[in-house]
């Protein structure tokens, strides 16, 4: 089996960077195996316009972009946790609001967990999908819109590799 080359910031078709760098209040609190952790090391690039983000990790640091516009959203650190795996021991998120619509503290919490896990790691998610629902519900106020639409407007679709 020929093993995936990773996606780097070069590799990329644009990249730019965060702008106005806000540190995340709230952090998520999985923690990722060391098998999880290598998987989140090769990245993810977007294949086809029902994708929305592109990943790419330098050293420690993984990097979340929009892959439309190259925006820079998310930036999260990973620490090893000695005997467990890895957690993200601090992250910023795009505080322009021109790049990124920012709700909660609670909402950059599950959309940083949720690309990483659903879209990185192919993960169902669920309880994020749910969560994320929830969140968008509460901000806009409508309740007729579908969890489906929600999703996919935010996190988007992951091919299979």
């Amino acid at each position: 089996m020929i093993e995936p080359s990773p996606v780097t910031r070069s590799s990329l078709r644009h990249v730019l960077p965060i702008l106005v760098p806000a540190p995340m209040a709230v952090l998520p609190t999985r923690t990722w195996s060391d098998e999880q952790w290598e998987r989140i090391t090769l990245g993810y690039r977007a294949r086809g316009m029902d994708e929305r983000w592109d990943v790419f990790v330098e050293d420690q640091t993984v990097f979340l972009h929009r892959s439309w516009t190259g925006f820079g959203i998310y930036e999260a650190s990973f620490s090893a946790v000695a005997g467990e795996g890895w957690r993200i021991s601090a992250a910023v998120t795009e505080a322009d609001p021109s790049r990124c619509g920012r709700t909660s503290d609670q909402y950059d919490r599950v959309m940083l967990e949720l690309v990483l896990s659903t879209i990185v790691l192919g993960e169902p998610a669920g309880e994020l999908r749910v969560e994320l629902v929830a969140l968008m519900t509460q901000t806009s106020g409508r309740t007729d819109t579908p969890a489906g639409l929600i999703e996919h407007s935010m996190v988007g679709l992951r091919s299979d590799r």
